[in-house]
């Protein structure tokens, strides 16, 4: 298996520290609002790893954190604390906040069946060990203090930077953009931040009411979980210059080591051609995929289009070419499980080996799906087959196996309320046009919007 490490820049055959397991850290969500599909994507990436990891053979010790606490507005220690700013938006408690983002996180990750780690870490229920973590990271003098800070200072590594080739000497305090003046260079972050009297979440620690500085968790439970040196450590490209740098700088001033071996980063998701923005109108959820009419595993479909280093441009057009393709893999799958063609052995042999030669090279999807759609272009049709397929959705993660050719027949219901919906869009009465399309859903159907008017297909 060869994967791209971002920290030597180039495609390495893969080698875990412990035969035949693998120890892996990925970023997990700040639960501050809900996640949007390109937040969606490094998740779908995560699980096209673990699955390949798997389907290779190894046992998995993964772990993912919850950000509850620490993350500021901005990721360089500037502006207040995401959590903070949510809960004043909502007017809720912050670990109300936390605790509903979370569920609806993991509500999306259930629609597109992703395969779960098998550690979740909330950062709010492992403040004691960040604190050790800090405490020996200043026995190992690399640390210096302000008045409400507790700051690392960069300039104490024998290299900043070496996942964005960042150079700390041309960081310099003042040298082209403003900062805290406490700071000794403009690269220096916090670790431990004492706490305004109003700031609800806050700890009692050795320097007083203090809340943890947000890179400091990933390598706090990355040490807890997984020791001083794990296998690989996986995030947003997004990642790369200001988090993981500094996950890296914390974790040699506290142990020497930099704490994983393989780094792996997925690319950006645009939006027809653009960055995804509130401005724009651009943001998507999940949820507003579901009420266009579309499947989560549509989207799931849409992301083997590419491979996750490339970045990806997202259309309507793509997901509905998508949301046909999977369609056509489906009933592609109930073919062949029907069919009672004999298959030579070497040719499905051959089959598995060139997928398995397209995962194993750094997670190569669209070639990967080049050979599903063979055997589903195969003149013979076999039950042989349609368990090789079965077999590759263990790393493609369609759930095949429960898929049921559905009956196009509506119930006389269900076309009445149909009828009824389209009456009501026609003539602007969408309050009612709204109650019948949730009665719909209601009653188990998806419902989609066309020119044609309402498409209702069973859930």
């Amino acid at each position: 298996m060869k994967i791209y490490n971002t920290l030597t820049r180039q495609k390495e055959e893969f080698k875990s520290n412990i035969e035949d397991e693998v120890r892996m850290y990925t970023c997990g969500p700040t639960v501050y609002n809900y996640a949007h599909i390109g937040n969606l994507r490094a998740y779908l990436f995560m699980d096209n790893l673990r699955r390949v990891l798997k389907y290779n053979g190894y046992k998995l010790k993964h772990v993912m954190n919850i950000t509850d606490v620490g993350h500021l507005v901005s990721d360089a220690d500037e502006g207040e604390d995401k959590m903070m700013k949510a809960a004043r938006r909502e007017n809720k408690d912050p670990y109300e906040i936390a605790e509903f983002y979370m569920n609806a996180f993991f509500k999306d990750l259930d629609d597109l069946n992703v395969d779960r780690p098998e550690i979740i870490a909330r950062a709010t229920e492992h403040i004691k060990i960040m604190e050790e973590y800090v405490k020996k990271i200043i026995e190992n003098g690399y640390t210096y203090q302000t008045d409400d800070t507790i700051y690392f200072d960069t300039s104490k590594l024998d290299k900043y930077g070496v996942l964005s080739n960042r150079k700390v000497e041309d960081q310099k305090a003042g040298a082209r953009v403003e900062f805290d003046t406490g700071k000794k260079n403009i690269s220096d972050f916090a670790l431990w931040i004492k706490a305004p009297e109003n700031h609800i979440m806050k700890w009692d620690s050795f320097f007083g009411k203090c809340y943890p500085g947000w890179h400091l968790e990933c390598s706090a439970m990355g040490y807890k979980y997984l020791g001083e040196n794990f296998d690989i450590h996986t995030g947003g490209i997004d990642h790369i210059p200001i988090h993981h740098e500094n996950e890296i700088a914390q974790s040699k001033g506290f142990s020497g080591k930099i704490p994983a071996n393989y780094w792996m980063h997925v690319n950006f998701m645009l939006v027809n051609g653009e960055k995804m923005s509130k401005s724009l109108g651009n943001v998507y959820t999940l949820s507003d995929l579901k009420e266009k009419g579309y499947e989560p595993m549509d989207f799931k479909m849409l992301m083997f289009t590419s491979t996750y280093r490339s970045q990806m441009n997202f259309t309507w057009d793509a997901l509905d070419s998508a949301k046909v393709s999977l369609q056509r893999l489906r009933e592609g799958y109930l073919k062949e499980l029907d069919g009672n063609d004999r298959i030579d052995e070497l040719e499905i042999k051959d089959y598995e080996n060139r997928f398995s030669e397209a995962i194993n090279d750094d997670l190569n999807m669209p070639v990967a799906m080049s050979v599903v759609w063979d055997i589903i272009k195969n003149q013979k049709k076999s039950k042989d087959f349609a368990n090789l397929l079965l077999k590759f959705d263990e790393v493609l993660g369609l759930d095949l196996k429960n898929y049921k050719k559905q009956d196009d027949k509506l119930p006389d219901e269900i076309v009445e309320l149909v009828s009824k919906r389209d009456e009501a869009r026609n003539s602007k009465d969408w309050a009612e046009s709204d109650r019948i399309r949730d009665l719909l859903i209601s009653k188990g159907y998806k419902v989609q919007d066309t020119k044609e008017g309402t498409v209702v297909k069973k859930g």
